[in-house]
């Protein structure tokens, strides 16, 4: 009997194959991390063979430990989004190394594009900016500077983590419409490849897959010692607005793992930002698509796993919520984590990060607590985002692995002034990864029913006195501000 639904969820620093039942529980888990690779200052580098090498070990231990492929209903895919793999059509083996979504290499490329006057086309027809974040501008650096890649001419497969596993596990070249759409490649409104912006950014039209919808039947693999079908792939934040039940227009949710990132439901129509917001791919079923507008943070836990590695201010990520707690206030430090560049509203690919306002008196707890601050300021800055496009938020549905920190929800709370819901089971892209299968499979008649998977929350609600919450507001300013028109200048 066909028990579980198995969640492959491919992320930026480990992978993890996940089980969950009919009613959402999750059964059982798996993971291991994956290495980074930092080739020179803002180059992020994964190795694709080693994502599927310790994503399939980590599907094949829970599949063994769950009896068998025979328990297991369909699979769901979730990944890093933007990242890019290069492989061969022939071997199925990886051309170049993958360029990871927080690499800053395109940097040059974009302003390029930007001052030819690129940009208002490019938004209009993507809904996206041009910036290093997004896939296109990777590949089409890739192709200028990787020769063996020019050389593989027709043989040449280029793809996202979830296309790339899905090859190596089907032979099937294709992406899920929700990835398709950060790519820079795809029209927001069509759903299709856009010849015009495939040929801006130099890509080989044959070098893509067939964009596909989040849920059916996607083919099946014996990978995992039987056959099994997959029928469910999203990008990591879509997956996670579906798993926090973010299905009606209005609704938002927040996921502060590697970096942080907001996604408000906004129907059935492509939302237009003016406000320097992307709009994307929220799902795509029986070909009609929800959209989102979504902004983008490029650093929240690597943020604590910078601090705990590179600067030793930390032991363990867990460690910084009672460093917050010891102090009163921030002793006026701020902490601006521009260390893969700014995004979403100010979009500074050569911002640095900074810590300003200390002095003698200031000590280690005041810099991790301006640390944990800057996710809330990051956060308000999109706040204020949103509101000025149409998209005000009534309540914040928060999720990612920083949120088990009662003390940054409940700043959350504080500086947006409003209720923050955080729901029992915090693994939300693997839980909304789990819906859509469960959708592809038959398990479920639409989202609306699998919504049930998600459970209970918590709710925090705003505390801070408001005076309090101005000032550090004012704060935060200047010191982004400072960053900004540095990189400006």
């Amino acid at each position: 009997m066909s028990d579980f639904i198995l969640v492959l969820d491919e992320g930026t620093t480990s992978t993890r194959a996940m089980l969950f039942d009919r009613e959402g529980q999750c059964r059982d888990s798996e993971s291991a991390a994956l290495d980074q690779h930092y080739p020179r200052a803002g180059w992020v580098e994964h190795d694709a063979a080693q994502i599927w090498d310790r994503t399939i070990a980590c599907g094949r231990a829970v599949v063994d430990r769950a009896g068998g492929p025979d328990r297991i209903a369909a699979i769901g895919i979730a990944n890093q989004r933007e990242t890019v793999v290069f492989w061969s059509k022939r071997t199925g083996e990886p051309l170049a190394p993958a360029i990871v979504w927080q690499d800053r290499r395109s940097a040059s490329l974009c302003r390029t594009l930007r001052e030819r006057g690129e940009e208002a086309g490019v938004q209009a027809r993507t809904g996206l900016l041009l910036d290093p974040y997004f896939s296109g501008t990777k590949i089409a650096w890739a192709l200028e500077h990787w020769p063996q890649l020019r050389e593989a001419g027709d043989d040449l497969a280029i793809g996202t983590v979830e296309s790339w596993l899905v090859w190596k596990l089907t032979g099937a070249h294709l992406t899920d419409a929700s990835n398709a759409s950060r790519t820079l490649l795809m029209g927001l409104g069509t759903g299709r490849w856009d010849d015009g912006l495939v040929d801006l950014f130099g890509v080989p039209h044959g070098s893509l897959g067939e964009i596909v919808d989040n849920a059916g039947d996607f083919g099946t693999t014996d990978a995992f010692g039987g056959r099994i079908p997959i029928c469910g792939l999203a990008g990591d934040q879509q997956a996670a607005t579906i798993g926090q039940a973010c299905l009606k227009r209005g609704e938002v949710k927040a996921t502060y793992g590697t970096g942080a990132f907001v996604l408000a439901n906004c129907g059935a129509s492509p939302p237009a930002s003016r406000h320097r917001l992307l709009s994307t791919v929220l799902w795509q079923l029986d070909g009609r698509r929800a959209y989102a507008l979504e902004g983008s943070v490029f650093v929240a836990g690597s943020l604590m796993q910078w601090l705990r590695d590179s600067i030793g201010l930390i032991a363990r990520a867990g460690e910084s919520e009672a460093l917050a707690r010891s102090v009163d206030d921030n002793g006026g430090v701020y902490c601006v984590p521009a260390l893969a560049g700014i995004g979403a509203p100010w979009w500074e690919a050569e911002a640095r990060a900074a810590l300003t306002g200390m002095s003698f008196s200031t000590t280690r707890a005041h810099i991790v607590r301006a640390c944990l601050e800057s996710m809330a300021h990051q956060t308000h800055d999109l706040q204020t985002a949103f509101a000025a496009d149409g998209a005000p938020w009534a309540c914040l549905r928060i999720d990612g692995g920083m949120v088990a920190n009662d003390w940054m929800a409940q700043d959350l709370a504080d500086m947006l002034d409003l209720e923050v819901e955080r729901p029992a089971f915090a693994e939300t892209t693997a839980l909304g990864t789990a819906m859509l299968a469960g959708v592809g499979c038959g398990w479920f008649d639409v989202l609306e029913a699998a919504a049930a998977m998600r459970g209970k929350a918590e709710r925090f609600r705003p505390t801070i006195a408001l005076d309090a919450r101005e000032n550090r507001l004012k704060g935060w300013s200047f010191a982004v501000e400072t960053v900004v028109a540095a990189a400006q200048r």
